[in-house]
């Protein structure tokens, strides 16, 4: 049957359904090939000013693609301009389209975003369960149908990808290298971190077992006799991550140390609540109680500003730090095997930042497949969040009204639909309703076996027996 030979591993057919997907994103993407303003031409203008200094603008026709850069900018030698908005490591990837005529850049980046979508899709033949790819296309392209191969977002989600079948198959070095990468190019995977060492100390029989049951009376008992365990617990793979990361930053830091450090932190600090982000609709909402409301572009993005801008960002951090500590100690219980915890890790950080950029689901999706998560509860509610997503960009950024985004017609509402989805499904990931993170069982080299996950049976008898008898 057709649909079996869609599911294959291995020959041409299995790659028709990717083939077909990276077509129809090209055609998603092709509207902003072209457009001055559009983000692949912004990567260009940071790696011409990179390897040129400031002139090397004039060498990107017309000049008005990098007409977002600061002056200052525009004034340095060559080697010292760093972008603004992104660590420094991607000007490697955003070099790479150089060696084609620049006339094409954009063309040569959307391609190379879709051979990283094929090689993750790779992965998931390889590695994955048997419908783990076709999963992986689909959502692609109904989430990303405009972004895919227009953003670089791929890239540290598929380092992200291979750090966890690393982990799952105990090559800890290799995962952490994978992770580190990951960072250098986007910040979000170093929240990862935590969920990764605490995998490998669980697997190596290094951390103190939690007694069950557990409950308030005796969680700190609990919590001491893990930490009692420092000297016995696995530092050398976090040696390697923390010596590559300090190692790549502090190359560029002695090239512009303000661009390399200091800007990366007070760019997310400074920045408002972008326009699709959880805290929008709630300010919009005070607008309605005497709390107005101002639209302006800054940052690379349509944001809301209000006098009640602070106390909502203080408000999605502390539902930040509840959710990352929450998801941190079931990984700790061994509730949640690596996969799950990157998965609501990156759940809890999405609904709660003060920024949502539509790409943000790309860092999900490959998990997304790669876990399983494409039952009929995932397909209920993952699917409507990715056309939400679509439908709000491009097409409501791109309707041709003469009116602010925000006032655009369905563009509030399908952002609090949207968000209100995305809240209920990291809920329901977190404390596992409906057994949502009970997906399918993954295949390690095309046969089962036990992960990480939960760490029952004999996993659970041998972290218990090998770890400090409390007192």
């Amino acid at each position: 049957m057709l649909w079996d030979r869609l599911l294959t591993r291995q020959g041409i057919v299995a790659y028709l359904a990717i083939i077909v997907v990276v077509i129809l994103l090209f055609l998603g993407a092709s509207w902003e090939l072209f457009l001055v303003q559009a983000s692949m031409a912004r990567y260009a203008c940071y790696a011409l000013t990179f390897w040129h200094g400031g002139s090397g603008v004039n060498l990107y026709p017309p000049i008005a693609h990098c007409k977002f850069l600061p002056a200052s900018t525009l004034s340095m030698p060559p080697f010292h301009a760093l972008p603004l908005d992104y660590p420094p490591f991607t000007l490697v990837l955003f070099s790479l389209p150089l060696f084609a005529p620049l006339h094409y850049y954009t063309i040569v980046f959307a391609i190379l975003m879709a051979l990283t979508m094929i090689f993750i899709y790779w992965l998931l033949l390889r590695y994955a369960p048997r419908s783990a790819g076709l999963a992986f296309a689909v959502y692609m392209l109904i989430g990303a149908w405009a972004l895919a191969e227009s953003r670089f977002d791929l890239v540290p989600a598929a380092l992200t990808l291979l750090c966890v079948i690393a982990a799952e198959r105990k090559r800890w070095t290799f995962a952490y290298i994978a992770l580190v990468f990951a960072s250098l190019l986007k910040i979000y995977p170093l929240l990862l971190l935590p969920a990764l060492f605490i995998a490998e100390q669980r697997d190596e029989g290094r951390f103190y077992m939690p007694q069950q049951p557990l409950n308030l009376a005796s969680l700190p008992g609990e919590l001491w006799q893990t930490l009692r365990g420092t000297r016995r617990w696995r530092w050398k793979t976090t040696i390697i991550f923390f010596a590559i990361l300090l190692g790549v930053t502090g190359f560029f830091a002695l090239l512009n140390f303000q661009s390399a450090v200091l800007s990366q932190f007070s760019y997310f600090a400074n920045r408002p609540v972008q326009i699709e982000s959880t805290g929008s609709p709630i300010l919009f909402l005070g607008a309605d109680f005497g709390y107005p409301v101002k639209n302006m572009f800054t940052f690379g993005s349509y944001n809301v500003v209000s006098s009640l801008e602070r106390l909502v960002e203080f408000f999605l951090n502390v539902l930040f730090v509840a959710g990352y500590i929450y998801t941190l100690f079931l990984h700790w219980r061994g509730k949640l095997d690596v996969t799950q915890a990157f998965i609501a890790v990156l759940l809890v950080f999405i609904v709660t930042g003060k920024v949502f950029s539509p790409q943000y689901l790309m860092w999900l999706i490959p998990l997304l497949a790669y876990s399983g998560a494409y039952n009929r509860f995932w397909l209920i509610v993952w699917l409507p969040i990715s056309l939400l997503t679509t439908y709000i960009y491009p097409y409501i950024y791109t309707i041709p009204l003469r009116v602010p985004v925000a006032y655009r017609p369905g563009f509030i509402e399908s952002v609090t639909a949207r968000n209100a989805l995305l809240a209920f499904l990291t809920l329901a990931y977190l404390f596992n309703w409906w057994q949502v993170r009970s997906t399918r069982n993954r295949r390690l080299n095309g046969d089962r076996s036990s992960t990480l996950s939960g760490y029952r049976g004999d996993r659970e008898d041998h972290y218990a027996t090998s770890a400090p008898v409390p007192p």
